[in-house]
């Protein structure tokens, strides 16, 4: 682990895309996957949903409004009133400032040792107070009250209203004005009882010795707070409530639309299993009722043209069976008489004898071309049967080998082998695996224009595999996909008394997917090819893999990747893989040792089982980039199947 932490690329670069963020996202999206796959899969959901924030947006926004409104209502009211208030007590406490002195005169001084101004004030303060308990409070400070204390200016209040809680700002702003000033504030109360928020009116006054003094009323928010409070849990109330009926109701709306989707979807899929009688419930006569009419309608002509489609192809899979077996009797007549006039051919003149041998050659084509029906017309009654027994595909390999060692001799080709060194072991049916591989051997003999052929064999987990490779003309984009296709051919012109019967690979693909495998193919211009076989080592188990690539590792674009990468790096890679092997040149074609029957050729390079690869579409083509095509020929990317001389066909 510290090895890992050290030298990894977390603590070089700090990529974002080393392994621990990936490991970290990985553990964070796994809770989330069934989640996010049920809101991708369900419509429903996704519109409930949008409906229920965006009503849970407009239900907010309208409290925030209406709440808004309210508390500038309720706090113009209150302002309203408390001026009014204010003016009143204003007016009150200078008409008394201004009434005459009683007996005494001024500035005398009681037995209490307080002067009458001091007593007036806490006079005026409890009389103003008077008139509104629990309603509002009355404070009344002099300049230097705050800073003397307990004095003849101190600082007078109704209700143990703390003088602090008149703000200094408004102070300043009274002790330099004439009217009434306010402003919000909290205001505090002493022996321990809770704050709470207030409006404080204020005004510069005069007392009976005609000193300046500032009196404050300070009104309580309790009342308004309470009102205000209500109607923030009547909004939430209510706007829960609306929310969910807008989300009961959008539920309601939007089942009867999905419902009848979400049916039709089903029936799809059963049409698409085959189920063709299945239809659409309709009720009533609106939209969705023609939808499912219109459905019905497609799905019953659907029907009718599969049936019709059906009869013709079983029709057709009879006349090919009888017409088969109708000319066995005649073929086997004609061959009869023609294996006789072959035998006597010496006896004929030389324009004679030479037609007897076109007519066994052509004969022998003939009967290629009947067993080939015959075995296609199995294939579309579904009478083919699998006879599968563990079987060593190198022993399969190696009589295939030998059984085309003949045409390779006259091609001037050699038959590599690679991977035989270990048991290839699998349940299958050894004729039909034999036959698939005799067929991709001879064609790679025959279009591989004398280069060598390469025959890879692999095994990993459950699945074997069987590749063969040539260095030939190669397939144009296109061509891998349609080359398993009944009587295709890469040249539509060329002559038919070339080649095979054009049923070789269609019979071969129908072989693998009996066994449960793959039968694949690859190929670029000028690049040669490869066909890989893939079956699994038992019987009736899925395939998940291959253990040989589709794509080989000499093909061009790999080799390419491989440069770039080691001039990249400036290291050459100790994995070294297969190259092409070495090609004589073209008037020094080597001969291909032939041992008899017995085991082909070798190469040297040890084998080695590359990782699983998917199986795609079963196909895979690259362009070809500019340069000199054989036979003086120039190729620029991807060719058109027109614009090829030298063509390759199956």
């Amino acid at each position: 682990m510290s090895r890992f932490l050290q030298g990894g690329r977390l603590f070089e670069d700090r990529t974002p895309g080393g392994p621990v963020p990936r490991l970290l996202m990985r553990w964070v999206r796994r809770p989330l996957l069934p989640a996010v796959r049920l809101w991708r899969r369900n419509l429903q959901l996704r519109v409930v949903a949008g409906t229920l924030l965006m009503s849970i947006g407009v239900v907010l926004l309208l409290g925030f409004v209406v709440i808004g409104q309210v508390r500038n209502g309720l706090l113009d009211a209150k302002s309203k009133a408390a001026q009014t208030q204010a003016a009143g007590g204003f007016a009150a406490a200078q008409e008394k400032a201004n009434a005459p002195l009683a007996p005494g005169g001024q500035g005398s001084e009681g037995a209490d040792g307080m002067t009458n101004s001091t007593s007036w004030r806490t006079e005026l303060v409890d009389q103003l107070a008077s008139g509104g308990k629990n309603a509002f409070n009355v404070v009344a400070l002099s300049a230097d009250s705050v800073t003397e204390g307990a004095g003849s200016r101190a600082a007078r209040g109704s209700g143990s209203v703390e003088a602090s809680s008149v703000p200094e700002r408004l102070r300043q702003n009274v002790s330099k004005g004439q009217g009434a000033f306010q402003t919000y504030s909290l205001i505090r109360y002493s022996y321990g009882n809770e704050s709470q928020p207030g409006l404080v009116v204020g005004k510069r006054l005069y007392d009976i010795d005609q000193q300046p003094y500032e009196l404050y009323y300070l009104f309580p928010l309790t009342q308004e707070e309470k009102s205000l409070s209500l109607v923030k849990t009547t909004l939430a109330t209510a706007g829960l409530f609306v929310v969910v009926l807008l989300g009961a109701i959008a539920w309601f709306v939007v089942r009867q639309v999905v419902t009848p989707v979400r049916m039709a979807a089903g029936i799809a899929e059963r049409l698409s299993a085959g189920k063709l009688q299945e239809r659409m419930k309709v009720t009533g006569e609106d939209d969705i009722a023609r939808l499912g009419e219109a459905f019905n309608k497609m799905a019953q002509n659907l029907q009718l043209k599969i049936q019709q489609l059906e009869e013709l192809s079983r029709m057709q899979r009879r006349f090919v069976s009888d017409v088969s077996h109708e000319l066995r009797t005649p073929l086997t007549t004609v061959r009869m008489a023609a294996d006789v006039i072959h035998e006597a051919r010496a006896d004929f003149d030389p324009v004679t004898a030479r037609s007897a041998e076109l007519l066994g050659d052509q004969l022998d084509r003939f009967e290629s071309l009947l067993a080939d029906l015959l075995e296609i017309s199995r294939f579309d009654a579904g009478a083919a049967a699998l006879e599968a027994e563990p079987i060593d595909l190198r022993t399969v390999v190696h009589r295939v080998i030998g059984g085309a060692e003949p045409l390779a001799e006259r091609k001037g080709t050699r038959i590599l082998v690679v991977g035989d060194d270990q048991p290839v072991i699998a349940e299958a049916d050894a004729r039909r695996v034999e036959r698939v591989l005799r067929n991709l051997v001879v064609n790679a003999v025959e279009h591989g224009e004398g280069r060598d052929v390469v025959v890879r064999m692999g095994v990993a987990q459950g699945a074997v595999a069987v590749a063969v490779r040539d260095y030939g003309v190669g397939l144009k984009p296109g061509e891998a996909t349609r080359v398993f296709n009944r009587f295709w051919r890469a040249d539509p012109a060329r002559a038919r008394t070339t080649g095979g019967t054009g049923l070789g690979l269609s019979i071969a693909v129908e072989d693998a997917r009996l066994h449960g495998g793959w039968l694949q193919a690859w190929g670029e211009p000028g690049g040669g090819s490869q066909f890989r076989l893939t079956l699994p080592r038992t019987a009736d188990e899925p395939l998940r893999g291959s253990p040989i690539p589709l794509e080989p590792e000499d093909s061009r674009r790999n080799r390419e990747n491989r440069e770039r990468d080691e001039a990249g790096s400036g290291t050459s890679d100790d994995h070294r893989l297969m190259s092409v092997p070495p090609q004589p040149g073209a008037g020094q074609r080597s001969p291909l040792p032939v041992p008899g029957r017995g085991p082909a050729v070798r190469n040297g390079a040890p084998s080695s089982v590359h990782p699983a690869a998917l199986p795609g579409n079963g196909a895979r083509v690259v362009a070809r980039q500019a340069q000199e095509r054989p036979g003086g020929r120039v190729g620029g990317g991807v060719q058109n199947s027109d614009q090829e001389d030298t063509t390759r066909g199956y």
